[in-house]
């Protein structure tokens, strides 16, 4: 894999684990190919699933609110999942199935080279910046790798169980953008 159409197609024909007979499509990453800010969550939803597109329904919505109250849009910014493919019922996904979808992530990652990676909910925190991740204690705190920023806040999902959570979100995406700006600043060349 050398490209995005490459990587594209790799998850468009992938059967390295059981979802892959479930889902009706898989769901690779949308946004834009120079981001400095890559937005990682778990898994596709069982709406994404019908309409191959990252955070579409309700969730989508209140991440489109996110992004508003930090003034960015999903074409500034990259959103992508973990897994590619659904897990029936939205169950959390099985290690094995993680570990077969793992390569594409770090395959988007490498093509993308974000300043600034932001996992969305636990489950994305636990396998991307520490597997005894806290979301509810250590949500907006930051992780330094290789040249980029790692951090985690709510999942959209959470906030529409529990609305109370959105404007800590919203400050959490503020910082988000106040550290990439900093980062840029002390490095312009991404």
């Amino acid at each position: 894999m050398h490209t995005w159409s490459d990587i594209e197609q790799h998850v468009a024909s992938c059967t390295c684990c059981p979802l892959s007979r479930t889902r009706h499509l898989p769901v690779m990453g949308r946004g834009s190919h120079s981001a400095d800010i890559m937005l990682i969550a778990e898994a596709p939803g069982g709406q994404e699933d019908q309409e191959g597109l990252p955070f579409v329904g309700r969730s989508g919505k209140i991440l489109d609110e996110l992004l508003e109250s930090c003034s960015l849009t999903r074409e500034e910014i990259y959103i992508t999942n973990i897994l590619k493919c659904h897990p029936p019922g939205n169950r959390d996904p099985k290690d094995e199935e993680k570990a077969a979808c793992f390569p594409y992530l770090k395959y988007e990652t490498f093509l993308l080279k974000p300043r600034v990676i932001v996992c969305l909910g636990r489950v994305a925190a636990q396998r991307i910046i520490s597997p005894d991740y806290k979301i509810t204690r250590q949500h907006g705190t930051w992780t330094c790798r290789k040249d980029c920023a790692l951090t985690a806040v709510y999942h959209p999902s959470a906030i529409l169980r529990d609305p109370s959570k959105m404007e800590e979100t919203k400050a959490d995406f503020k910082e988000i953008v106040r550290k990439r700006d900093e980062l840029l600043r002390g490095n312009p060349d991404k």
